[in-house]
């Protein structure tokens, strides 16, 4: 009885003994995996513990190369922008009618503003000069749309007859031009002409019955561009300063001085594009009837009104003027009519632009030809005729709000009294459409 517990203490001492050297070791492999000793063998040789591995492993943000970070920063802003122009787009698509003659009108109103604005200065009340100057301008609109189906209507039957000789004229010069035309050659054209237009009567008879609803919405266009060109004419002012109350508070005053450098951009492409265009219209116009090409007159109203379309409105206008007088009055004439336009449109390009629009509205050609083709695919006619100006007025306002943002560091505002609560500082907005006067 007295040696049992005698065994078990010496038993229990042991296990004692033995588990202290085993936490003696376990914290010693502790401090080694903790911290291990510096040398070259230390960076070879691996860890054993997970916690030490996964320390090791860089931040995954970090791990990206800085260009690739930075592309990818870059494109998804753009998949962003990308996005937000497609839906615009889509949405403009949509209403393309609505926004056309809003567009219209606000050409025409950059053309009547200023008659509307000096009526003003001599006294006239503003729904008077706004009313006066709408009516003789669509006045004048609606008689040359008038004089020149009259011209069309009047020589149709002569021009018919001129073509038919024309022809006949061009053919005999191909049997005895140097290309070796043969007779039957002609012919066979003439054949393939006729099956062609025989082959799609079914579609001309439909673009026939589609052009019912291509009047109904041109008369609802026209009807759309002359009650916004009254409104703002008359109170453009107030529309805009409506629209500024849309802007963020922190971009108004940008926007709110943009806005009238970009209306005075759109008022001198306006003004310089009719000047212009009339000088080649009347220029261009008496050429081709001093060389007697029929329908002189109504050729001239088809150059003015396909000069707002740049640098293609030109081409076609003068190659149209070309055509008439080739079917017409020979080969010799139509050299002549293509020199005479050719030499119109040299000096219009190198003298009256520059001299006219000036430096305000200046576009490089190539921005003009793309921006012309790109209207023109969205929008056709209408788009190709209001992307030039589109292009020369954010051109204007995005140079301003660039030296805006530039010049505002510069002037810190001051710190409003501690008492006071800060408020907003009025904005001054002028307004870029109606009368300034007003």
């Amino acid at each position: 009885m007295s040696r049992v517990p005698g065994w078990l203490g010496r038993v229990g001492a042991g296990l004692s003994e033995m588990g202290e050297r085993l936490d003696e070791r376990r914290a010693e492999v502790e401090k080694e995996h903790a911290a291990p000793a510096p040398g070259p063998q230390a960076d070879t040789v691996p860890s054993a513990s997970p916690v030490s591995h996964a320390s090791a492993r860089p931040d995954p943000a970090h791990a990206v190369p800085w260009g690739v970070r930075v592309a990818a920063e870059a494109g998804w802003r753009l998949l962003i922008l990308a996005g937000t122009v497609w839906v615009l787009m889509r949405v403009i698509s949509a209403v393309q009618l609505v926004v056309l003659a809003f567009v219209a009108a606000l050409l025409i109103t950059a053309l009547m503003q200023p008659t509307v604005a000096r009526l003003r200065r001599w006294g006239l009340p503003r729904g008077p000069a706004t009313a006066l100057t709408a009516i003789l301008g669509f006045v004048v609109m609606g008689l040359i749309g008038w004089f020149v189906s009259w011209q069309v209507m009047e020589n149709i039957d002569n021009l018919s007859s001129q073509i038919q000789d024309g022809i006949d004229e061009l053919r005999k010069w191909l049997l005895n031009s140097p290309f070796h035309v043969t007779d039957k050659q002609i012919n066979q054209i003439a054949k393939n002409l006729r099956d062609a237009v025989g082959a799609n009567t079914d579609q001309i008879t439909s673009a026939g019955l589609e052009g019912v609803t291509v009047v109904v919405e041109a008369m609802t266009g026209i009807l759309l561009t002359v009650f916004s060109t009254l409104f703002l004419l008359y109170d453009g002012r107030r529309i805009w300063e409506w629209s500024l109350k849309l802007v963020p508070a922190a971009a108004r005053p940008g926007v709110a001085g943009a806005g009238p450098r970009a209306w005075a951009t759109l008022t001198a492409y306006v003004r310089g594009t009719v000047i212009v265009a009339l000088i080649d219209a009347i220029f261009i116009g008496l050429g081709i009837y001093f060389l007697n090409v029929p329908m002189a007159v109504p050729l001239a109203v088809f150059i003015f009104l396909f000069a707002f379309v740049p640098l293609v409105g030109a081409v076609v206008s003068g190659a149209l003027a070309v055509v008439v007088a080739l079917v017409t009055q020979g080969v010799f004439t139509a050299v002549m009519v293509l020199v005479v336009v050719l030499a119109v449109q040299q000096i219009e390009g190198h003298v009256l632009q520059p001299f006219i629009l000036g430096r305000a509205v200046r576009v490089h050609p190539l921005a003009v030809v793309l921006s012309v083709a790109a209207g023109g695919m969205i929008a056709g006619i209408g788009g190709a005729v209001v992307a030039v100006p589109l292009v020369a007025v954010t051109n204007t306002v995005v140079g301003y709000l660039r030296s805006y943002s530039q010049e505002q560091p510069r002037l810190p505002a001051a710190p409003p009294p501690a008492d006071v609560p800060a408020q907003e500082p009025p904005a001054e907005p002028a307004a870029p459409v109606g009368d300034p006067a007003v």
